[in-house]
C-alpha cells in the first residue's frame, strides 16, 4: 500500500482521531519513547482525556469494578456518534467539572492491569482500515506526538511490535477485531446498509457495550423462539463474558448485514411479524380508547376549560 492510498483509507478509519495527520508506520518501525514516574510530564496525558472504549475495554473494567455493564456505562461513560449516521460509541467520562481520568491517582493508573487499549497504545495510534472491494481489514500505525509529552525525549528505542507486546495490547486487539470489522464494514457498505435505522443503532449499542443486558436478551424466550442455540453454547454464553461478546459480533453481522451466522427457526420471521402486529394493535386500541374518553369529556356538562388540554391558561 502506498502512502497516498493509506492517507485516503485513514480518513475512513474509526480510530483516526489524532492531534497530527497520521504517517503510515509498520510494526517493525522503531520509535523513541519511554514513560515512567520520574518523567516531568507524569500523569499529564491522564489529566485531559478523550478516550473511546471498545467492548473488550468495558468488559475488563466492569468486571474489575465488580459492577454490571449498565452500571459501568451510566457511571463512567458518555455516548458519542462515531459517524454521521449516528453509529453509537462510548467514551470515558472524566471527573466532575474537569477533564482528568477518574482512575488517575498520584502513583499513576489505579486500574493499570485493565486499562483500555487506547491507553496501552499511547503514543502509538492503531489505524484499522478496509476498502469496499476487500474482505479483510488492514492494520497500520501512527505516532502521536503531543507538546506536553516528554517521553519522546527518553533515550530508548523500541519497535512498535515490541512496544505493543510490552503494553499487552495483542490480546485486546484480538478480542476487539470482530467489532472493528463491523465498524469498517458499515463504513464501506452501500447506502442501503450504510444508514441504519434507530433500532439498528440501539441493537448495536446493546450487543457491543451493554453485555449483561445482551445476555438477558439472548436468554429471552423471543430470542430462543427465533434462533437455534445449542444447550452447550447457551451455557457458555451465560457463563463466559468473552464468548458472549464474540457471539454478539456474529449476531450483529447476522442482524445488520444479513450474514447467515445464526440458524433461524422455521417460521421465526412470521412469529416476529405477528408480535409486531400484536403490539401495533395494542397501541392502536389504546389510542382509540383515549380518543373516545376525550370525546366524552368534550361534551360532558361538567367539563371545564383545560380538561381536554386545550383552551386552558397554559
Amino acid at each position: 500500500m502506498n502512502e497516498q492510498e493509506f492517507q485516503n483509507l485513514a480518513k475512513d478509519s474509526p480510530f483516526q482521531d489524532s492531534p497530527v495527520m497520521p504517517n503510515m508506520l509498520e510494526g517493525d518501525t522503531s520509535i523513541q519513547f519511554r514513560c515512567h514516574r520520574n518523567v516531568k510530564c507524569w500523569n499529564a496525558c491522564c489529566s485531559n482525556i478523550d478516550i473511546p472504549l471498545t467492548p473488550y475495554d468495558i468488559l475488563r473494567l466492569k468486571n474489575r469494578l465488580k459492577i454490571s455493564s449498565a452500571e459501568f456505562l451510566q457511571e463512567y461513560t458518555f455516548p458519542f456518534e462515531m459517524d454521521k449516521d449516528g453509529l453509537p460509541g462510548v467514551k470515558y467520562k472524566p471527573v466532575d467539572g474537569g477533564s482528568a481520568c477518574r482512575f488517575m491517582v498520584e502513583e499513576g493508573c489505579s486500574v493499570y492491569e485493565d486499562r483500555p487499549s487506547a491507553c496501552r497504545y499511547y503514543p502509538v495510534a492503531l489505524l484499522s482500515m478496509r476498502r469496499s472491494d476487500e474482505y479483510t481489514d488492514r492494520t497500520g500505525y501512527a505516532l502521536v506526538q503531543e507538546a506536553h509529552c516528554l517521553g519522546h525525549q527518553e533515550d530508548r528505542k523500541i519497535t512498535i511490535e515490541d512496544y505493543r507486546t510490552e503494553q499487552g495490547v495483542n490480546d485486546f486487539d484480538e478480542k476487539s477485531r470482530g467489532w472493528r470489522q463491523l465498524i469498517l464494514k458499515k463504513k464501506s457498505a452501500g447506502p442501503a446498509i450504510g444508514k441504519p435505522q434507530q433500532m439498528s443503532n440501539q441493537l448495536f449499542f446493546m450487543a457491543s457495550y451493554d453485555l449483561d443486558r445482551f445476555r438477558a436478551f439472548v436468554m429471552s424466550p423471543s430470542f430462543n423462539e427465533s434462533y437455534v442455540i445449542a444447550v452447550e453454547t447457551m451455557a457458555e454464553l451465560v457463563a463466559d463474558d468473552e464468548k458472549l461478546m464474540a457471539f454478539g459480533f456474529d449476531f450483529l453481522r447476522h442482524a445488520l448485514f444479513n450474514e447467515k451466522n445464526l440458524e433461524e427457526r422455521d417460521g421465526a420471521y412470521d412469529k416476529h411479524r405477528a408480535r409486531l402486529n400484536e403490539r401495533a394493535q395494542k397501541i392502536r386500541a389504546g389510542f382509540e380508547q383515549d380518543r373516545e374518553k376525550l370525546e366524552e369529556l368534550k361534551y360532558s356538562p361538567d367539563a371545564r376549560p383545560g380538561d381536554c388540554e386545550c383552551g386552558g391558561n397554559e
